[in-house]
């Protein structure tokens, strides 16, 4: 992936929490698959029980990106939502929305930690406070740095061969998260 696609998604998924965050939603971790340096999608957890049935659907963002033959995958959640749902201790700091990019031969972990503040909304009568996020500095990125154990199977998954015997596993494979619950959002990218 080249240095602006990689900008691209940094800044999309700091928007993407920054507006959650302002309408009082707790982000749900996220996959995004490349082909080629090409992004083929988002796909956002299901919604999900805590514990074990949290651990799984973290886990199984990485369908998607096998049955695509991903060679790189971006991975995003925030520490204590992952921690939480999944009944496990936070992995670094919090709150912080983690990035990993991640190839068949490992991966860098990006941290962005925040704070919640509050603001102002409307003027005159109809004045109200929303949510805001301030962005602290990043600490360096950790290549190999420690993922907690669902995002660490997702990632290791993501380069697993899916064993479909159907025409058009990927398809099929889109078509069953979908029933799932998950968020799929495709681009043209697997198109061409």
């Amino acid at each position: 992936m080249d240095t602006r696609t990689w900008d691209d998604l940094v800044g999309s998924m700091k928007g993407t929490y920054a507006k959650e965050v302002r309408e009082g939603v707790v982000p749900r971790p996220v996959i995004m698959p490349l082909v080629r340096g090409e992004l083929i999608g988002l796909i956002w957890a299901r919604p999900t029980d805590p514990g074990a049935d949290a651990l799984t659907a973290v886990a199984a963002l990485s369908n998607i990106a096998a049955a695509a033959h991903a060679d790189e995958v971006v991975l995003a959640w925030e520490t204590q939502q992952v921690a939480t749902a999944c009944e496990l201790p936070a992995v670094g700091p919090a709150p912080c929305l983690n990035m990993v990019r991640a190839t068949a031969d490992g991966h860098v972990l990006y941290r962005f930690p925040y704070s919640e503040g509050s603001s102002s909304a409307g003027s005159g009568e109809t004045e109200g406070s929303t949510a805001t996020l301030d962005w602290k500095q990043a600490p360096a990125p950790l290549p190999d740095g420690e993922l907690p154990p669902p995002v660490g199977a997702a990632v290791e998954y993501s380069f697993t061969p899916l064993e479909l015997d159907h025409p058009n596993p990927f398809g099929v494979t889109v078509v069953l998260m979908e029933e799932d619950g998950y968020t799929v959002r495709l681009t043209d990218a697997l198109d061409d």
